[in-house]
């Protein structure tokens, strides 16, 4: 058993990192202009700068969460701050598309090594009763980071250049390294002793490599081909894990588990449905309403505001009731926003566009918390890595299908062509389309949030069976 560190340090620094990964996302989608109009990239390439880190992080994520339970969570921590570090310092100084995608690949692997980690560290030195709250906070500073990063951002562009928004994170970065190496005694390396599964590692990152590049290239046969033979490949890996001695993820998990399959599967459903929001929005509000990129970053505070406020409360309630209803009420309300969103034009009002994106962030805090809580309280505590991953894949996953769906409409509606105020109205078509399909996931996802079943019974509290 580690030397149990201060619960208030090692909140401090798993809020601290789970601040500046959203942060670093919302506040380079503000600037996606900016970047476009100086290195002249059509709207396909330009998604790749989100898709880029979004694939390499989910690519890292299931392995390096199982090497950390085997040689120490603190110390993968730990690595992933200085590999985030160099690769936001690195893209300081990118002159091409094609190095800045490649820098953010690196920003991708390191966020992996931190995401996976930070939260089954934090939740290894809160007691049951506490966790909810706990990860309230932890997610509050999640969309604490979204809330900051787009006026931020906007402001850094416009006032600067879009490469200080890098540059921005990496002292606090290094900070939270610091504080890891000094405050953070002990370690946890539940699964010190087994063999981490190469074979599976392999299967599962060119899985998905497969499916999302095969999704930015279609409708192209090509793309179609590609994204077959990812799930082709997903399905070698289910395969392979259900039959190998120590698998890099227990897909028994989800076969044998309700409350986590059912929640995962929430989960990756709601973040699909979501995550290119901000994306979207951020180009409608610069090309189509004609905002400066500071006022586009404070009017997209909104949702994320939310969110923090909002988070921290829902997670406490789930320590309390059940969380697949108060999870499926937040998912019930985002499908309202979305659909609200399906009718949004060139001269909506300013109002209705933050009142629409407050309501998503109000329906985002009722499900985040209460959901994560879910997964990480129906298994025992030697598959937190595991279950971290597990949280942090599905996340990720839907957000590369909502990147996905995204890419999609631009090469159906828009094509090979550059965002600009002259093709404005087919953007506008292309977004319109991606809020329907958003719209029709996530109510489809109420069904599955609902259907998890309860997660504690009157007399006995959590079940981790």
């Amino acid at each position: 058993m580690p030397n149990t560190p201060p619960k208030r340090i090692t909140l401090a620094v798993a809020t601290l990192t789970s601040f500046l990964g959203p942060f670093m996302i919302s506040s380079v989608n503000i600037a996606l202009p900016a970047i476009q109009a100086e290195m002249a990239v059509d709207a396909v390439r330009l998604s790749w700068i989100a898709t880029a880190y979004l694939l390499a992080v989910a690519a890292f994520l299931v392995p390096v969460g199982k090497i950390a339970d085997i040689h120490g969570r603190k110390r993968i921590f730990a690595l992933g701050l200085g590999i985030l570090a160099a690769a936001s310092l690195a893209s300081t100084a990118v002159g091409s598309i094609e190095a800045l995608i490649l820098t953010r690949v690196f920003q991708g692997a390191g966020a992996a090594m931190v995401v996976t980690t930070g939260m089954p560290i934090l939740i290894s030195v809160y007691p049951h009763q506490e966790r909810g709250r706990a990860i309230g906070l932890y997610v509050a500073a999640v969309y604490i980071g979204l809330s900051v990063g787009p006026p931020v951002g906007g402001l850094l562009t416009q006032q600067l250049n879009w490469r200080w928004i890098f540059l921005l994170v990496v002292p606090f970065l290094l900070l939270a390294l610091l504080l890891t190496l000094t405050r953070l005694p002990g370690e946890w390396a539940d699964a010190a002793g087994e063999r981490l599964d190469g074979v599976g590692s392999f299967l599962y990152a060119a899985a998905l490599v497969l499916m999302v590049y095969g999704a930015s290239r279609l409708p192209s046969r090509l793309g179609a081909g590609l994204a077959l033979t990812g799930l082709a490949a997903l399905a070698g890996f289910v395969r392979w894990e259900l039959h190998v001695a120590n698998p890099v993820f227990d897909v028994r998990l989800f076969a044998n588990n309700r409350v986590f399959a059912f929640s995962s599967l929430a989960a990756l459903i709601h973040y699909a449905a979501t995550f290119a929001v901000t994306f979207l929005m951020s180009l409608y509000l610069q090309y189509n309403q004609g905002l400066s990129p500071r006022n586009a970053g404070l009017l997209l505070i909104a949702q994320p505001v939310m969110m923090a406020i909002f988070s921290p409360m829902a997670g406490r309630w789930s320590d309390r009731w059940e969380p697949r209803l108060i999870a499926s009420a937040g998912m019930s309300l985002t499908a309202l926003g979305l659909l609200a969103l399906c009718f949004i034009g060139p001269l909506t009002p300013l109002p209705a566009i933050v009142a629409t994106l407050a309501l998503l962030g109000f329906g985002f805090a009722l499900f985040s918390s209460p959901n994560t809580n879910a997964i990480m309280s129906a298994i025992p505590r030697r598959y937190y890595g595991i279950a971290s991953g597990a949280v942090a894949t599905m996340r990720l996953l839907g957000q590369m299908i909502s990147m996905a769906v995204a890419t999609v409409a631009f090469a159906i509606v828009i094509g090979r062509a550059e965002i600009s105020p002259a093709n404005a109205e087919r953007f506008l078509s292309s977004a319109r389309l991606c809020f329907a399909t958003f719209a029709a996931l996530c109510t489809a996802g109420i069904g599955f949030s609902l259907a998890r079943g309860r997660l504690r019974t009157p007399s006995q509290g959590t079940d981790t069976t």
